[in-house]
């Protein structure tokens, strides 16, 4: 992830994959309390994993990253099918799905045009 003796835009990257990740799970405890979550909620799950993406991953973090972000991705998707019934358990592993599928895409597509550009 960003390093701490970088610039601000690094420190504010940082904070919003930390920040991401709490929500996610703040998002998917909701529900219990009775909170109907609207498609608000999923759209700023999808533009902090933008700014994670796009922001806070550099070319020597890409590859752990693409590979956590994959299998947080499908375990995410497969966990959230098999354990729907569990509803907590569901809502938390849809909204880090909301998070992490557009980081990893973004980091993906940054790494082939690396890739193609070497």
């Amino acid at each position: 992830m960003a390093k701490k003796d970088e610039g601000g835009v690094k420190k504010i990257a940082s904070y919003a994959f930390l920040a991401g990740v709490i929500i996610a799970v703040l998002f998917g405890l909701l529900p219990l309390i009775g909170v109907e979550l609207s498609t608000g909620f999923t759209i700023a799950l999808v533009v902090i994993g933008l700014i994670i993406g796009f922001v806070n991953v550099s070319g020597e973090e890409s590859a752990p990253f693409l590979l956590s972000g994959a299998v947080l991705v499908i375990a995410s998707s497969l966990g959230g099918s098999s354990l729907g019934d569990i509803k907590f358990l569901g809502d938390i592993l849809g909204a880090l799905l909301a998070l992490f599928t557009p980081a990893t895409i973004v980091v993906a597509v940054k790494n082939v045009f690396s890739l193609a550009r070497n």
